[in-house]
């Protein structure tokens, strides 16, 4: 397949319809003229996430595809995608990671996207990482986003950027970019975040839901209530 020209005015965005890949999202089209999402069927218990994706492209005007990644419902066994195990309502002690956690699951999709990308000569690579939020998800740290980075380029010959906008603020500053985006509403009503599949405010119980309405709770007293 013959390569297209390096567009340096396009990314793609690694989406999950939830609030930190959809604050991303809106981040990427005030920064880019063409933006293209790529979620991933994994094999998630909560196929509502891909809904939410959807949806949100669809209001936004974004492109939007779908990889199948399936088979690290197989490989790595997780209260994500898994109906039987339940999902950790604590969190986890010193030196572990949560039940929740999907081994290498941003390590392939930061793969697939970037050959996605590739193909359609696009260099740069949004996605929501966050380490002053990462919750034990050791794929979620700056130390991997740059080795990964440099893995990838050196396997396709090929120049990538991965931007992680979220990767040194807290859910707080996050919730606070989205507003500074104007998409406060859209993230806060139609996102899925929570690990037992509600959208918005989400179950109130799960660590996921825990943290974001923790950030939101601050984000209402420091920058909205003085307004």
């Amino acid at each position: 397949m013959k390569l297209s020209t390096r567009n340096k005015d396009a990314c793609v965005v690694v989406f999950s319809g939830g609030q930190d890949s959809t604050t991303c999202l809106l981040w990427a089209m005030k920064q880019y003229k063409e933006v293209v999402a790529v979620s991933f069927d994994y094999g998630q218990r909560h196929k509502a996430e891909l809904d939410c994706a959807k949806e949100i492209t669809d209001e936004l005007n974004v492109e939007w595809h779908v990889m199948d990644m399936s088979l690290l419902n197989q490989l790595a066994p997780n209260s994500l995608t898994r109906s039987d195990i339940k999902v950790q309502q604590e969190e986890a002690a010193d030196g572990e990671v949560p039940n929740s956690v999907v081994d290498g699951r941003n390590m392939l999709f930061l793969t697939f996207a970037a050959v996605f990308a590739k193909q359609r000569g696009i260099t740069d690579i949004i996605t929501g990482v966050s380490q002053s939020d990462f919750s034990g998800y050791p794929d979620c740290r700056d130390v991997f986003i740059k080795s990964l980075n440099a893995t990838l380029d050196l396997a396709m010959d090929y120049t990538f950027c991965v931007i992680t906008p979220l990767m040194w603020i807290d859910k707080c500053e996050t919730w606070k970019m989205a507003d500074e985006l104007g998409g406060l509403s859209l993230v806060r009503d139609k996102t899925l975040t929570c690990y037992n599949g509600i959208r918005g405010e989400g179950c109130g119980n799960c660590p996921s839901c825990k943290l974001r309405k923790a950030g939101y709770d601050k984000f209402v007293e420091l920058y909205r209530n003085n307004n």
